[in-house]
């Protein structure tokens, strides 16, 4: 018996779901949560072989919630079931240890087999969200020009740190911070910190983008 938890903050998606898990012979339902703290609390006490993990929830998100668990349930696998099928999304769950990855527009079907498949070591990925990181992949670097200390700064100004934070996180001078941020600035073609959040955001870039 594959036993799953469902983590997902609409209850009537939650429901429905269960319904439809419920059903199967093979499967069980030993869990249901609405965010992705309560989806790390009951893995430690329940235990199940698969989470169903929605990623945009409240108090934890299910990428970080993701991340969680597989650090401390590594033979627990977590299959994420979202509406969101950007490429940065799928990158950042995957990264973070997600076994796969499946829209909420897939068939009951799908996510059955997609069940399945994540208890048994597979690796399910939708269609849309395949194809989203193949185009990923052979894209260019946006941040080609930018050496590996300045994207650990970048990183730190997406997290909002100011520029002093940045130098004492870094263990440099904020004069040196100063003089990565006009390199940065430079070569991604903006004048100030907002500019460079909204030019990441147009990326697709995480605060992360420095690992």
């Amino acid at each position: 018996m594959i036993r799953v938890l469902i983590a997902d903050d609409h209850g009537i998606v939650r429901d429905g779901l269960a319904g439809v898990i419920a059903a199967q012979t093979d499967l069980e339902v030993v869990g249901s949560v609405e965010n992705g703290a309560e989806a790390v609390e009951s893995c430690r006490s329940l235990a199940p072989d698969v989470v169903l993990m929605d990623l945009e929830m409240p108090v934890l998100d299910g990428i970080e919630a993701t991340r969680v668990i597989r650090e401390e349930h590594p033979e627990t696998a977590v299959l994420v079931l979202t509406s969101f099928s950007d490429a940065r999304r799928i990158t950042a769950a995957l990264g973070v240890g997600a076994a796969g990855y499946l829209l909420k527009d897939a068939s009951a079907d799908d996510v059955i087999r997609g069940l399945r498949a994540a208890a048994e070591g597979g690796a399910p990925l939708d269609p849309k969200a395949a194809r989203l990181l193949l185009e990923a992949r052979d894209a260019p670097d946006p941040l080609e020009g930018i050496s590996p200390r300045e994207r650990e700064v970048f990183a730190l100004l997406l997290d909002g740190l100011p520029n002093k934070l940045i130098a004492h996180r870094l263990g440099i001078s904020e004069k040196t911070v100063k003089t990565h941020l006009t390199n940065i600035f430079r070569e991604i073609g903006v004048a100030d910190r907002l500019q460079a959040v909204l030019w990441a955001e147009r990326q697709g870039l995480r605060s992360d983008l420095s690992s």
